[in-house]
């Protein structure tokens, strides 16, 4: 008996030993990780137009370096050794080249460490200067690079903190910095106590609460301890001499923001009590506006916990919201009110109010302006003009009205379309003085006898011939426009910087070459070159790249971008094809089918590209149009399978039928909502040879209240939830399924048990599968080490499985 145990022990053993094989960290071959080690150089233009940095990123953090201790607070996660947000690779920099755009000189910046990493670069108000932290282990430093001389300096010996909100910014004149900094008598953090004070209760006394699915929330004193203490920041004046004074009292500020003449600062800070159950934009916090000195000139408001706010489309928290400046005017604040309670099932004739106060801020609000739609933004001009901006999830609704500011009187409404028209979509409005379009808007003056008001819009241009950026001119009274620049084929041109003093900077990439950047005289047409970057990736030449169009069964026109290898002829044969989608939900038919992309864009490879496989033989669908419709009062998820089935069949057809794509070696993968998609498609269909799915959801009861744009409750539609579960049909995935997630995904809803537990109902159904969990990665993979392995495990299940299937 006792052998018969031990033998049943050696192999029980020796079965989960194969089933969960730990392996070292593996990389891909070589066409693939030297296309994903690749790099880009980032420029930025000073605002004047007169500079341009020329910035080199480090790179794939290293795994030792995504293995520092992350803490999870309140939705938020930061490394608590720094005091800083994880992650942020992006817009971090360990190379720089200053260049002078008129003489084509460039320069180097003195004075800069050894090992130094930029970030958050951010340029003076006469764009002479621009500030930076420096990315260090033990936090972010505040630096500033002057340009008349071409050399940085450290100002502050103490650290920001940027665990939460704006970190720093300029005073209004230039003069110094206003920074989030550490106290300098902080202290250590606070030790948790090993005997607890009591329970942990929460409640709810009958009113309708409910809350959608999210990750790092508080869970107990404790934690309240360690947000106070590392998210709480000394609000500090930073001199350019680096003499340095603290205004107001500590606090964990949520918006700090300058009134245009400079002499207020506009604050908001969060307050207890805290919530276990909403992340940190949902607590309560307060307004006040400050004068430059730190005394408080005014308490706005005390804006509860924000837990109460519907699941729905077009839902907003009752009370003041979005607290903000006009800018063409010295010191008025500006705030909106739901008139609907925010919540849009409350029938009311106008949804909105918008609200200012003037300087001393004194005296009764005045309401400016009623919007029947959600409110959503406003752009001002001058103290003639402003655009209210409203628009309505629900309906996709987006309409644009041009108002007199002081008035609210409508002078005309200049737009009024489908958010999900992208055709008809002007773009965004350029401003005269901004870093992110904080100012007035750019105007023309009038050259004509009749009234005119001129402005400026840039957009991707999405046309029937795929992405075709611009600049247009629009008269926004007699709503004349003309276009200043326009992509042309075969080119993928788009505009980086524009003031309107008669010159534009665009880039300009091909299928062959990457971007590149060029200034273009408008009124002689004269192009220059700033930049002549190398080709990033020799091993994507001759690569051929198309624009596919297609049709669903319905009539529903589909597209997608098309790799196909280089040298590859026809009448070699079928190629095996990878297709990599994510879906997207339309209200109607004509936006489900309008063109996508551009058929003149470089390749541009993320590390969750499927680009890669083209330089291992495979013809690769990147984007492949995934469109869920709904028409009418019909939900798009009431069909979302038979409309992912209808796609993907109506690729496989057209791309087969081109004689390119073997129709029994189609892989089908995604990341996120898109490995939702290939799950779905593993379970209720047999059209692909394998699925790739990184980091998705694949059980809708864990979230269940709404998910993507999906705002009905799993009690309101639990056949809906069920149907687009694919862990509810575990016993039908048969296909081979390669599941990827990282350990510390934080993204709302797709928290690892949703693969860990897909992975075990399809393996005790005796499916083909593999679960791979990267350790400290989050929703998007980070370290060089998680992305090479993850991409050498995707090549894996590719080659078994796809190219050389059996038959």
């Amino acid at each position: 008996m006792k052998k018969l145990f031990i033998t049943s022990l050696v192999l029980w053993l020796a079965t989960f030993s194969y089933a969960q094989n730990n392996i070292k960290y593996q990389t891909p071959p070589k066409s693939i990780s030297d296309l994903a080690e690749a790099s880009f150089p980032s420029v930025s233009f000073s605002k004047d137009g007169r500079y341009m940095l020329i910035l080199n990123a480090p790179g794939f953090e290293s795994i030792e370096q995504a293995s520092q201790p992350v803490l999870g607070l309140a939705g938020l996660k930061f490394n608590p050794s720094a005091n800083t947000l994880e992650p942020e690779s992006g817009g971090t920099y360990d190379g720089i080249t200053i260049k002078e755009v008129a003489t084509g000189q460039t320069h180097t910046l003195s004075g800069l460490p050894a090992g130094f990493i930029l970030n958050k670069i951010t340029w003076s108000p006469d764009a002479t200067k621009f500030a930076f932290g420096n990315k260090t282990l033990k936090g972010i430093e505040l630096w500033v690079a002057d340009l008349t001389t071409f050399s940085a300096r450290k100002i502050y010996n103490g650290r920001l903190n940027n665990a939460y909100g704006r970190a720093f910014q300029w005073l209004p004149d230039g003069s110094g910095i206003l920074g989030q900094t550490i106290s300098e008598n902080r202290g250590n953090p606070p030790a948790e106590s090993m005997v607890p004070s009591g329970p942990v209760v929460q409640q709810n006394l009958g009113t309708k609460t409910p809350n959608r699915t999210y990750q790092y929330l508080l869970q107990t004193p404790y934690d309240e301890q360690l947000m106070d203490y590392y998210l709480t920041s000394d609000l500090r004046i930073v001199n350019l001499d680096g003499t340095s004074k603290t205004i107001y009292k500590p606090g964990i500020f949520k918006t700090l923001d300058y009134s245009p003449d400079g002499n207020f600062l506009l604050v908001e800070t969060i307050q207890h009590p805290y919530s276990y159950l909403v992340p940190i934009y949902n607590f309560p916090y307060h307004t006040i506006v400050l004068d430059k000195n730190g005394n408080v000139a005014k308490e706005l408001n005390k804006t509860p916990l924000g837990d109460k706010t519907p699941i729905a489309f077009d839902a907003v928290a009752a009370g003041p919201r979005s607290y903000q400046w006009r800018k063409d005017v010295p010191a008025t604040i500006l705030w909106v009110e739901a008139l609907d309670g925010g919540n849009p099932a409350n029938k009311s004739e106008f949804m909105d109010a918008v609200f200012t106060l003037a300087s001393p801020f004194e005296g009764t609000p005045r309401k400016l302006y009623s919007t029947k739609l959600r409110y959503s933004g406003i752009n001002w001009i001058n103290a003639d003009y402003a655009i209210i901006n409203e628009s309505s999830r629900r309906t996709n609704t987006a309409v644009m009205t041009l108002i007199n500011p002081e008035s609210g009187a409508v002078i005309k409404e200049i737009a009024n379309r489908s958010s999900e028209d992208t055709y008809s979509n002007p773009g965004r409005f350029y401003t005269s003085s901004d870093e992110g379009g904080s100012g007035t808007l750019l105007t023309e003056k009038s050259k004509s006898k009749s009234k005119t008001l001129t402005v400026f819009t840039t957009s991707t241009g999405a046309s029937p011939q795929g992405d075709r950026p611009f600049i247009m001119r629009w008269d926004l009274l007699s709503g004349k426009t003309d276009t200043l620049f326009k992509s042309k084929a075969p080119f993928y041109e788009s505009p980086v910087f524009f003031n309107n003093t008669g010159v534009i900077y665009f880039s300009r990439e091909s299928l062959e070459k990457q971007p590149d950047y060029f200034a273009v005289n408008l009124k002689t047409k004269k192009e220059t070159a700033l930049t002549n970057f190398p080709d990033p990736y020799p091993g994507l030449q001759g690569v051929e790249k198309s624009q596919i169009s297609y049709k669903r069964g319905d009539g529903i026109t589909l597209t997608g971008t098309m790799y196909l290898p280089a040298g590859y002829k026809k009448e070699n044969g079928p190629l095996p094809v990878l297709v990599w989608a994510y879906p997207r939900e339309y209200k109607t038919v004509e936006a489900a089918g309008q063109v996508k992309g551009s058929p003149y864009r470089f390749p541009r490879i993320s590390w969750g590209s499927p680009i890669y496989w083209v330089t291992r033989g495979y013809a690769v669908i990147d984007n492949a149009d995934m469109p869920i419709v709904g028409t009418g009062n019909n939900y798009p998820n009431d069909t979302f399978v038979e409309q992912i089935t209808d796609n993907a069949n109506s690729l496989i057809n057209y791309v087969a039928g081109l004689g390119i794509g073997d129709r029994k070696r189609f892989a089908v993968g995604g990341h996120s909502y898109g490995a939702f998609m290939t799950a779905n498609l593993l379970a209720h269909t047999n059209l692909f040879a394998a699925g790739l799915a990184r980091s998705g959801a694949y059980n809708r009861t864990l979230t269940p209240f709404g998910f993507q744009n999906e705002t009905r409750t799993f009690w309101q539609a639990p056949d809906v939830y069920g149907k687009m579960s694919p862990f509810y049909y575990a016993d039908k995935i048969k296909t081979p399924l390669l599941l990827i997630h990282g350990i510390d995904d934080d993204n709302s809803g797709t928290f690892p048990i949703q693969s860990e537990r897909l992975y075990s109902a399809i393996k005790g159904f005796g499916g083909t599968v593999r679960l791979v969990m990267l350790p400290k990665e989050f929703h998007g993979y980070r370290s060089r080490e998680s992305i090479l392995h993850t991409l050498w495990e995707q090549d894996q299940w590719l080659e078994k499985y796809v190219k050389n299937r059996k038959p």
